[in-house]
């Protein structure tokens, strides 16, 4: 059917999307876009938006995740840069994920705002508990390093929690659009003193070495975890919104200003303003 996930991106995937210059994959025939990825990425033939967004995330110390949640999870856009930055190699491989993952001694934050009203997400509410919603979201974080929430992924291989941040609490925006805007300077303002820097206690997530692997990957009943907290320095706020005058918009310039006065190096990816292409084409990845 040729469904576009966003208008005016093309879809399908060619070569351009993952090597610069554009080359050949290595098994036209039988297209495994992890381990093409990850060649690209061993060989240095990444295209410049993927390692430019790879530079800034390997520099930060916290990534902050800042979206409008849509349908329980976050924007197509959003998931385009996971999938799209996020490589095999780079960010996790099948020997160093979970709580031995790559980017372990990072700290990523969820920070969204919902359409529904707060006890419309508890667990008596008719979206169910957002503990519940958020859960693939920040393991996906927990697996890779970063402060963000939780999206549904779909394949074992690229699961989030392969990647294991260190996830701080979300900062939830309940309903802006439904509230006065005395309302809204409220929240922005308990915004400005969640957004800070020094070391904030992540959730809790229990490593891997806590899992019985030749039972499947069940709890051993013994599991116990201590996690250090960790100051952040760079932070690289990851930014989903089309429109300046949005909360989303004051709610990322209330986290720049914050952690900027209080010494952070910040840096933002404006996935729109950078016209970020967060469905991959065989021509634009390679």
């Amino acid at each position: 059917m040729k469904f576009r996930p966003l208008l005016q991106l093309r879809t399908s995937l060619t070569c351009s999307n993952i090597y610069f210059p554009a080359g050949n994959v290595k098994n036209a025939d039988h297209f495994c876009y992890g381990e093409e990825t990850k060649l690209a990425w061993e060989a240095g033939k990444l295209t410049a938006d993927i390692t430019e967004e790879q530079r800034k995330l390997t520099e930060a110390d916290l990534v902050i995740f800042q979206f409008p949640m849509y349908w329980f999870t976050v924007p197509a856009i959003m998931k385009g840069w996971m999938d799209r930055v996020l490589t095999l190699g780079f960010a996790f491989t099948h020997e160093k994920r979970y709580s031995q993952g790559i980017f372990k001694d990072k700290k990523a934050m969820l920070s969204f705002t919902t359409g529904s009203q707060e006890s419309m997400f508890t667990a008596n509410g008719i979206n169910g508990d957002m503990n519940v919603t958020l859960w693939p979201l920040q393991l996906f974080q927990r697996k890779l390093f970063i402060v963000c929430i939780n999206t549904l992924f779909f394949s074992p291989e690229w699961h989030p929690a392969l990647l294991w941040l260190q996830v701080l609490a979300p900062q939830i925006f309940w309903a802006p659009s439904h509230v006065p805007s005395e309302a809204r300077g409220t929240m922005l303002e308990s915004w400005r003193t969640h957004a800070r820097p020094p070391g904030e206690n992540p959730l809790a997530f229990t490593p891997l070495d806590c899992f019985d692997g030749e039972k499947g990957y069940q709890l051993k009943p013994e599991v116990h975890e201590n996690m250090l907290p960790r100051m952040s320095e760079k932070v690289l706020i990851v930014y989903a919104h089309q429109s300046s005058g949005s909360f989303n918009s004051a709610a990322k310039d209330a986290a720049l200003e914050v952690l900027t006065a209080k010494g952070c190096t910040v840096e933002v990816s404006d996935l729109y303003a950078m016209k970020f292409k967060a469905t991959a084409t065989a021509e634009d990845h390679w």
